[in-house]
């Protein structure tokens, strides 16, 4: 690539993430003119491969959230056209985008993972296919989208499954629900940064996609109050985790740590997000900045990473 290269930012998609894509590009295009690139603004369609033909960049800086964008379809597109990029290559975006496979091979590295299983949506709204309390989660949707935490004292799965509305696909995930606090960490190439505790603003049930995005949805606590070997397990996990899936550039991991005095004490990963939010709400920005590394020279190093063959 030449030293300062024509980087194209993909953003937008048709996925259910399209809102949030388009904030994380536009907040990395901006850094990234910060920083001294060229930069060309994409948002992406199904033409994706002629419009790149026409634009001729020399590398895309991935900011798509969703399905198409992060579970290795654009990724092969752009290994087709041998256009270096960034982030996660066509394996392990795909792994990590279906949540129950990647806790196969989660499982296999050693990460702790909960229980649960893959039915059709219609089979989950007849009757409780395990014991509450639990989730149901479209097993290839991000941001929460989707999400449905069934209680202890719910006589019946959420109804909303059965809707004609629903346009998530034909499969939910049903996993086993863990108490206590969500946490997260973030690794740029092989260093595991800090730790969040997320808490959702009051009146928000649960870390849902309003508490993502929505100024004041979420207070995150960073460095998160843990004890020491549990923080430095938290980095520990997220490290296997990405290189479990065979990650690459920067990824993050969600966790649910069930420290209550009652509690089992299990610390648990969730999943692991190959494209992880670049909004200015969002986690892996807070945790660079924590680490000492401004947005813009978090993705000038994104961008610095970006390679075919990934």
């Amino acid at each position: 690539m030449p030293k300062t290269p024509h980087v194209a930012v993909l953003m937008g998609g048709w996925s259910s993430e399209r809102e949030v894509s388009l904030r994380s590009g536009a907040a990395c295009a901006t850094a990234l003119e910060g920083e001294g690139y060229r930069v060309t603004r994409l948002d992406v369609g199904r033409d994706v491969a002629a419009r790149l033909a026409e634009i001729k960049p020399d590398v895309c800086f991935n900011a798509l959230h969703g399905r198409y964008g992060e579970d290795g379809c654009i990724q092969g597109v752009l290994e087709t056209l041998g256009l270096p990029y960034t982030h996660s290559g066509v394996l392990a975006s795909a792994l990590a985008m279906h949540k129950e496979r990647a806790k196969a091979v989660l499982a296999a590295g050693g990460v702790p993972v909960a229980e649960s299983m893959v039915i059709s949506r219609a089979e989950a709204a007849k009757a409780h296919a395990m014991k509450p309390p639990y989730v149901i989660k479209p097993p290839t949707e991000g941001s929460s989208v989707g999400v449905f935490i069934v209680r202890e004292d719910q006589l019946h799965p959420p109804q909303e499954l059965t809707s004609a509305d629903w346009t998530l696909g034909e499969e939910v995930m049903v996993e086993r629900y863990i108490a206590g606090r969500e946490l997260t960490c973030a690794v740029m190439g092989d260093e595991a940064l800090g730790v969040i505790e997320i808490r959702p603003a009051e009146g928000l049930a649960f870390y849902d996609y309003d508490a993502k995005y929505a100024p004041g949805g979420s207070i995150h606590v960073l460095p998160a109050p843990l004890k020491p070997n549990v923080y430095q397990l938290v980095q520990k996990l997220s490290l296997a985790a990405h290189r479990a899936l065979g990650c690459r550039g920067v990824s993050r991991s969600d966790f649910r740590y069930d420290d209550r005095p009652e509690g089992t004490g299990e610390l648990i990963c969730l999943e692991v997000n190959t494209q992880p939010g670049m909004t200015s709400t969002s986690l892996v920005p807070e945790l660079a900045a924590h680490a000492g590394r401004s947005f813009g020279e978090l993705v000038r190093w994104i961008v610095e990473d970006a390679s075919c063959n990934r």
